[in-house]
């Protein structure tokens, strides 16, 4: 059962984005793809974005090892580097499975807790969580009519999820905050009571120390860089590439993938056709790009030696 759950957590979601890029691309001609390629796609503004995909990753890797100096989990910065580039690339084929992957990295090479590394990543999420937030709250603001008419365009409607968080009073939220805490509680009594209880309490401990990592860093000012850094190359790598083609070359805002990128392009005055080129041809480009410095990457922790300085 176990395995037939972890399949399933591979599977479905691949199914899934199988099925929406079918729908989205049922009557695309893929033949006049080669045609906006050759003749009509701006290549040096999409050389000029590759650059961004590196520094995003590297600055990833930067901020990673100094999460773990805290601990006295001491990793090469090449290590560091090749170990996010490997990951990205892996998470193309499982989702997720990045994250363990680089932890797995340095552990092999520099002899990195798992656990501890693990604990970083997990912070590492929490901070890019908050500083993506930040972005899309300012975003929101800035471009309040856009968002709006994204929603109506695709049809979602926020008065249903309103209304759902409306029929709790402020007794059924302390009840449910109760509920949680006691659930949580009574799985706490139940390990403390199973044989393997001090594995797992070892393996937690250093997954809270890893995400407590985070105070133990010396250099805050430059974590914060590091971490906005991240997010600025990140809308350059994708920003940039509005430049390659005619009609997405006057816009100055961002979107996300695929579906919800083609509809924002649409509201912003892009055609359909030209929507669809642009999220085909980027994500494809950028995907690429991925992978090959997945590939560099592995190609160079294989010449490297185990736990040397």
């Amino acid at each position: 059962m176990h395995h037939i759950r972890k399949i399933s957590n591979i599977i479905l979601p691949l199914l899934l984005g199988g099925l929406i890029l079918y729908w989205m691309y049922r009557d695309f001609d893929f033949q006049s793809v080669k045609d906006v390629l050759l003749n009509e796609m701006n290549w040096w503004w999409m050389l000029a974005s590759f650059p961004f995909c590196i520094i995003a990753q590297m600055f990833r890797g930067w901020r990673w090892k100094q999460t773990l100096e805290p601990m006295k989990e001491h990793a090469r910065t090449s290590h560091c580097f090749y170990a996010v580039f490997v990951s990205y690339a892996a998470s193309l084929v499982i989702p997720r499975i990045g994250e363990f992957t680089r932890c797995g990295i340095l552990a092999r090479k520099d002899g990195v807790s798992f656990a501890k590394a693990l604990g970083t990543i997990v912070t590492e999420r929490a901070v890019d969580t908050l500083v993506l937030l930040i972005i899309i709250i300012c975003i929101v603001l800035v471009q309040l009519p856009v968002v709006l008419s994204f929603f109506s365009t695709t049809g979602t409607k926020l008065d249903a999820l309103t209304e759902f968080f409306g029929q709790f009073s402020a007794t059924g939220y302390v009840v449910t905050i109760i509920c949680g805490i006691a659930l949580l509680t009574s799985l706490y009594l139940l390990l403390k009571r199973l044989e393997f209880y001090g594995r797992i309490k070892t393996t937690l401990k250093g997954l809270k120390d890893g995400v407590l990592s985070v105070k133990g860093v010396q250099n805050l000012p430059l974590y914060i860089i590091y971490s906005v850094g991240i997010w600025v190359a990140y809308f350059l790598h994708f920003y940039l590439t509005f430049f390659c083609f005619t009609e997405t070359s006057a816009l100055s805002g961002a979107g996300s993938w695929h579906f919800a990128v083609k509809t924002v392009l649409i509201i912003y005055g892009v055609s359909a056709p030209a929507a669809l080129f642009f999220v085909l041809i980027v994500h494809a480009i950028q995907t690429m790009m991925v992978v090959l410095l997945g590939i560099y990457g592995w190609m160079r922790l294989s010449t490297t030696n185990l736990q040397t300085t």
